[in-house]
């Protein structure tokens, strides 16, 4: 109960200096892992994080679940595109060569570690989370195509790893008598069965919320409350029936998407600002979780995993697969360098932290902490000097046109 008190006031006092942060660069995310590793973080922590392991785990597993819920809606917001914005050469190419290559990295950097624990880690460190730059997706100095290119794939890429994140540990975790064959199957019954339930409800929450619009009997305020209600009734929903709660939200909000224009532009509001809420949660707790890896100081092999994984591992796939395309190289590397790390990458750590032995658990967190904290460093100092560089030298026109209302 302290540390939901001591999380609400530090949400209300963030919320009325929010403007002047900003001004030196405070972002909230910033704020509340501070706030963390300061209160909770310490051997004798002034606030405790004293939360049994499995209430903490189904917590921050909600806070993914509704995240990828809001995540899987971005794309409708470039519907006056048209045409592709890289995102399936994106999603289909760099993100699995990205994955490869941190897991190479790891190999190179760690040698001797299990090829399980690193390919867990690579799935942690890689997929990308705008909230430490958000401010990247408003500037309308950068490309329209650039921005969606970022937002699809920052909003797709933590759905598609989710499966892979779970299945990779349990092979780690696995009992004596489980095979690889008997994990495999487990992780594809439970993807086919999350994949049944988000695309059952998310239809049917669609068609419901259209008839009731038409026909009068809910209004869009009200009806904003089914779309906070529809990732916490699928994930429940999915987990009931041993299905993967992750995908099951990511599939509900592919499908809830195409409601959004009949109801109105603001009908996820609420969801996403109840995200945004759980999200502060999660770095408060990525914070505790920092201070604790790094009580004993970081260790040089570390930093240099988080700046390759945060370098190479993503900019060379993304330019690769990008080539051919309508993209500008200036566009490219815009693209290949903007891939922050953030909520996801914390929310997939405190889930090994909490499934994998210690060891291997302190290990997944230590290179997080390392790969987040030097993301929000280096991302979030050269989010303004790349956006002036697209100011000064504008490039040519993307093909817009009227939003497609079917969409």
């Amino acid at each position: 109960m302290i540390a939901l008190l001591v999380l609400l006031s530090l949400l209300f006092l963030w919320a009325v200096v929010s403007d002047r942060l900003g001004r030196w660069s405070i972002t909230a995310p910033i704020t509340f892992a501070a706030a963390g590793i300061l209160l909770s973080g310490q051997d004798h922590p002034v606030v405790p994080l004293d939360v049994d392991t499995h209430t903490f785990q189904r917590a921050i597993e909600l806070v993914l679940a509704v995240m990828l819920f809001t995540d899987a809606t971005e794309a409708r917001e470039y519907a006056r595109l048209r045409g592709p914005v890289g995102e399936g050469r994106l999603l289909g190419i760099a993100l699995p060569a990205s994955l490869v290559l941190a897991t190479l990295a790891g190999a190179l950097v760690f040698p001797g570690r299990s090829w399980w624990l690193l390919a867990v880690a690579a799935l942690v460190v890689m997929p990308m989370d705008l909230a430490p730059v958000l401010m990247i997706l408003r500037d309308e100095r950068v490309p329209l195509r650039v921005r969606a290119a970022l937002n699809i794939e920052g909003g797709f890429n933590d759905g598609l790893i989710s499966p892979l994140f779970v299945f990779c540990v349990a092979n780690l975790v696995s009992a004596e008598g489980d095979t690889f064959g008997d994990l495999l199957l487990n992780a594809l019954k439970g993807a086919v069965y999350a994949t049944v339930i988000g695309s059952a409800l998310g239809l049917l929450a669609s068609q419901l919320v259209r008839r009731a619009l038409e026909s009068g009997w809910a209004r869009p305020a009200s009806l904003r409350m089914a779309g906070l209600a529809l990732p916490f009734l699928t994930y429940a929903a999915s987990v009931l029936v041993e299905g993967n709660g992750f995908v099951a939200a990511f599939v509900a909000g592919l499908w809830y998407a195409h409601s959004v224009s009949v109801v109105g532009g603001d009908s996820l509001d609420l969801v996403q600002d109840v995200s945004y809420l759980l999200a502060l949660a999660a770095w408060y707790s990525f914070g505790a979780l920092a201070a604790d890896g790094f009580a004993h100081g970081v260790a040089l092999q570390v930093l240099a995993y988080a700046l390759l994984v945060l370098t190479v591992a993503r900019f060379v796939p993304v330019m690769l697969s990008l080539t051919g395309t309508d993209f500008t190289r200036p566009e490219r590397v815009a693209i290949g360098w903007l891939g922050p790390r953030g909520v996801t990458s914390i929310v997939f750590a405190v889930l090994a932290y909490i499934q994998l032995p210690r060891t291997e658990a302190d290990f997944v967190v230590n290179v997080t902490a390392a790969t987040v904290l030097l993301s929000v460093v280096l991302h979030g100092v050269s989010a303004e000097p790349v956006a002036r560089w697209f100011a000064r030298h504008p490039q040519p026109e993307e093909r817009v046109g009227p939003p497609d209302p079917g969409r």
